[in-house]
């Protein structure tokens, strides 16, 4: 990677850090197209351990207002969900999976802006959980089905439960990627040499947080998660016209 491309890439983890830590997800949603550019080899293995380490500092700083009950439901489908990613990866074009995951994605954020929230019962937890765990896996973009599901909650507690989500996803969803060979050398320096760029895009998230009240906050997570799911798409369009 020449000095250029590792500061696009470096500067867009830094923004999505930010994102990430003020939401409880993103980092894939904003950095996932633009990294593909410039390095592929970083989706999905590096910037998954990117977004891990930056869920692990929300979860340590909104550990208290973190829906266990909920989470918990949602890891149960996220375990199958990342083992199908995983799998699907190797047996399917993944370009196919991926804008059919975000056409999903998109019909379910066209639904709510019309007045369609779905409800936090367990079914749909379990549910969003898995999708969330294919899309993860195979493309490093997992946010928006839970972002969908749980975008009733608040501040610190939407923040603190998808990154108690998140953190465990993506440790599941790092095995799985090692056990299928994607994770590699390469891998992990790239990891070290990019966490300064994910630390300071947390400490960014310190002031965004104060400007989220509960009523943008909602329509940030869902506008985040159309645009995720729009330049999902896009990049994979443009890489079979390539």
């Amino acid at each position: 990677m020449s000095v250029w491309g590792y500061c696009i890439v470096a500067a867009t983890i830094m923004l999505a850090s930010a994102l990430q830590a003020s939401i409880g997800f993103g980092i894939g949603l904003l950095s996932a197209p633009i990294i593909a550019l410039v390095d592929p080899a970083l989706i999905p293995g590096t910037l998954i351990m990117v977004a891990t380490l930056v869920t692990l500092i929300v979860v340590v700083r909104e550990r208290e207002d973190i829906d266990l009950h909920g989470t918990k439901w949602a890891l149960i489908g996220r375990v199958p969900g990342t083992v199908a990613g995983a799998l699907l990866l190797t047996v399917l074009p993944e370009r196919g999976l991926a804008i059919m995951l975000a056409l999903v994605v998109l019909a379910g954020v066209g639904l709510t802006t019309f007045g369609w929230i779905p409800l936090p019962r367990r079914r749909n937890v379990v549910l969003a959980g898995a999708a969330s765990g294919v899309l993860g896996t195979a493309t490093a973009i997992g946010g928006p089905p839970m972002a969908l599901i749980w975008q009733r909650k608040e501040g610190a507690g939407l923040r603190g439960t998808m990154s108690g989500f998140f953190l465990v996803g993506s440790i599941l969803s790092i095995a799985a990627l090692a056990a299928t060979g994607a994770v590699n050398g390469h891998t992990m320096v790239m990891f070290a040499v990019l966490a300064p760029a994910a630390a300071i895009g947390y400490l960014m998230s310190r002031r965004l947080n104060h400007v989220l009240d509960p009523a943008r906050l909602r329509w940030v997570a869902i506008g985040v998660s159309a645009l995720g799911a729009v330049l999902l798409i896009g990049r994979e369009l443009l890489a079979i016209g390539s």
